[in-house]
C-alpha cells in the first residue's frame, strides 16, 4: 500500500474533484465517518458543509484541507467493506478518527485505490499537526495495515522489481490498464 497526503487550501475543489468522478461513473463514495447523517441520505452540500463548519473552527489555517490517497497493489483483494476498515484503521492510526471524513472508490486507474477527503482542524478548534505526518505516523499506519489486512506490502516491492526483467506489449486502455510500475 502507498499513501500520499496533501494539504491544500481548498476543501469544495478536493469534494468535487471525487463527486465528479461520481458523476463520470468511475468513483463511489463509500463510507461516511462522523457525518450526522447515513451516507445514503448525504447529499453534496451535506458533505461539504460539515466539512466546511469544522473548517471555520479555526480560520487562522488556510490549509485547512487534507487528501489522501491509498494505492494498492492490483493483486489486492479489496471488496468496500474491507476498504471502508482499512481506510479507519488508517485513520485512526495517522490521528484523524474523531475527524468527519469521506471515504471514495475509484475505478479510474490500473490499481485499486481509494481517496479520503478531511480537515485537519479538531472539533476544539485546534489543529491537527501535519508536519511530517507522512514519515512518521503515516508510515506506522501504512507497514500494520499491510500486515493486518495482508496486503502487498510497498516497501522492498521495487528491489524486487529491479531484479527481474519482464517485456510485456498490450494496449494502454485509460483506467484498466497499468501504465507504471511501483
Amino acid at each position: 500500500m502507498v499513501a500520499r497526503i496533501k494539504r491544500t487550501q481548498s476543501l469544495s475543489r478536493s469534494l468535487n474533484y471525487n463527486e465528479k468522478k461520481i458523476e463520470a461513473g468511475v468513483a463511489e463514495c463509500i463510507y461516511a465517518v462522523n457525518y450526522p447523517k447515513d451516507l445514503e441520505r448525504l447529499n453534496f452540500y451535506d458533505k461539504l458543509h460539515r466539512l466546511e463548519h469544522q473548517a471555520k473552527l479555526n480560520e487562522r489555517v488556510k490549509a485547512n484541507s487534507v487528501h489522501i490517497s491509498l494505492n494498492f497493489h492490483e493483486s489486492d483483494q479489496l471488496n468496500k467493506e474491507r476498504l471502508s476498515a482499512i481506510a479507519e484503521t488508517y485513520m485512526k492510526g495517522i490521528g484523524f478518527e474523531h475527524q468527519p471524513y469521506l471515504v471514495y472508490r475509484h475505478y479510474d486507474a490500473g490499481h485499486p485505490h481509494i481517496h479520503i477527503i478531511s480537515t485537519n482542524i479538531q472539533g476544539d478548534g485546534s489543529k491537527i499537526e501535519m508536519n511530517n505526518i507522512g514519515r512518521n505516523q503515516s508510515e506506522v499506519a501504512r507497514k500494520a495495515i499491510e500486515i493486518t489486512f495482508g496486503l502487498t506490502q510497498a516497501q522492498g516491492r521495487n528491489q524486487k522489481l529491479e531484479n527481474e526483467i519482464k517485456l510485456t506489449a498490450q494496449k494502454v486502455r485509460y483506467g484498466k490498464t497499468q501504465t507504471k510500475k511501483g
